[in-house]
């Protein structure tokens, strides 16, 4: 338990932040929902669409620090290796 007024705050940033990252990263994932069930109905305009939508959402991820750049990165180009694949 936070006891000096310092760690008080703290514990109340944290709390704040995390659910700020919480949000985000949920937003994230539904981007990356919406790409996955694109290429799994087989629709490569809708999925490379959704993918055009997902990518800057990523890397927003990364620039506030929910994501690690190399993570994001991974994820974007295996998602875009497999809407060309769709062809």
């Amino acid at each position: 338990m936070a006891n000096s007024p310092q760690s008080k705050k703290r514990a109340r940033q944290n709390e704040a932040r995390f659910q700020i990252n919480k949000a985000r990263r949920s937003r994230i994932r539904t981007y990356l929902r919406k790409v996955e069930e694109a290429i799994a109905s087989g629709d490569k305009d809708a999925a490379a669409a959704a993918l055009k939508e997902a990518q800057p959402e990523l890397m927003r991820g990364v620039t506030k620090g929910v994501f690690h750049k190399n993570t994001a990165a991974r994820k974007v180009s295996r998602l875009s290796a497999r809407v060309k694949a769709i062809g």
